[in-house]
């Protein structure tokens, strides 16, 4: 089991003492105080209860704990629908899901139809904060605004499913500003953490740790590039990295990833199209590394529409080399702002 993103929480005698279609309830602060540690550490959490919609919102409203819950599943359903539900709208494996629930018969209707999700019984929900699959390696600036991030989504494909256009004509009218440039060593913790946290759009599943790349940023053998993205809603945070070795007249892309975030937005190859058209710029060959996974294969697709082939492989390591012959040009409702001289 990995690194835990989301928690899933039943509400009746689980959040709550008590059932809300039976009367009054009262809230359990020891609950609470987890839910809120959580939120520090930038594990998003849920709801998955069967109740009332309207009339349970209304009461995590009067409690004041409304605002943790995102993409909320409040209905007769069973729960294991509902959490592939909340799973799909974050767009994570579902193996970075934890349910928590005092009725052992959801656990197990949980548990049967979804072996990958993490399962804990309300009763033991004190030892959450101290599992291994609630503690980050790092607390980032990230991390702690991570709910206010995908709140920010939330709005923005709201906006988006009103929007009366094409896909192109929504995204340009976001603003958005991607970002590109060398990472710093305050950059490394955040660099780290998508590595270990970002499955689908990775390259080759690398994980490096902060003592490699602070090795990395201070040779002139790599480069190491982080990305930012920004919009008229506010900011996405680091979003992307990757990780070049550079060699007389050759580069090679040891690893490149995307957070699963910026999917929708258009994005995803631009940081590839910019290392492509700098290699172009700068007269060495391209190669790149990748290694499939059962998630990643967006990412192979990725290489290919951007003009590279397979030259060999080596065990679970395939090499690409691009063969682009002009600079590739970035979508027209992206600004691309690199300060990168190679």
């Amino acid at each position: 089991m990995g690194k835990i993103k989301c928690v899933v929480w039943d509400l009746d005698n689980t959040v709550w003492d008590g059932a809300l279609t039976e009367g009054e309830v009262t809230l359990k602060s020891d609950i609470v105080d987890i839910i809120r540690e959580l939120d520090k550490r930038g594990i998003l959490q849920s709801v998955c209860s069967k109740n009332d919609a309207g009339y349970t919102m209304e009461k995590l409203k009067e409690f004041g704990i409304d605002e943790y819950f995102l993409y909320p599943q409040i209905n007769w359903n069973p729960k294991s629908e509902n959490i592939r539900t909340i799973c799909k709208s974050f767009n994570f494996g579902i193996d970075a899901i934890a349910f928590v629930d005092d009725q052992q018969f959801e656990l197990d209707e949980v548990s049967f139809n979804i072996p990958e999700v993490l399962c804990i019984n309300a009763e033991n929900a004190d030892a959450i904060p101290d599992m291994d699959e609630f503690i980050p390696l790092y607390i980032t600036e990230d991390s702690k605004n991570r709910r206010h991030l995908y709140m920010n989504d939330i709005v923005r494909n709201d906006e988006e499913s009103r929007f009366e256009g094409t896909s192109e004509e929504f995204l340009s009218t976001l603003g958005m500003r991607f970002i590109i440039r060398r990472a710093q060593k305050e950059d490394l913790k955040r660099v780290e953490e998508l590595t270990v946290r970002t499955h689908q759009l990775n390259s080759t599943g690398t994980v490096y740790s902060f003592d490699e790349l602070n090795e990395m940023i201070g040779s002139d053998k790599y480069e190491v590039i982080v990305v930012q993205l920004t919009d008229k809603y506010g900011d996405y945070g680091k979003i992307g990295v990757s990780v070049i070795e550079k060699e007389e007249g050759k580069w090679h892309l040891k690893m490149l990833l995307m957070s699963c975030r910026v999917m929708s937005k258009g994005v995803g190859s631009v940081l590839l199209k910019y290392i492509v058209n700098s290699a172009m710029d700068s007269n060495v060959k391209l190669y790149a590394d990748f290694i499939s996974t059962d998630r990643n294969r967006i990412m192979y697709v990725t290489y290919k529409f951007t003009g590279f082939r397979e030259i060999s492989k080596n065990g679970d390591v395939i090499q690409l080399v691009s063969e682009a012959e002009k600079p590739f040009k970035y979508p027209d409702y992206i600004d691309v702002d690199a300060d990168i001289e190679f």
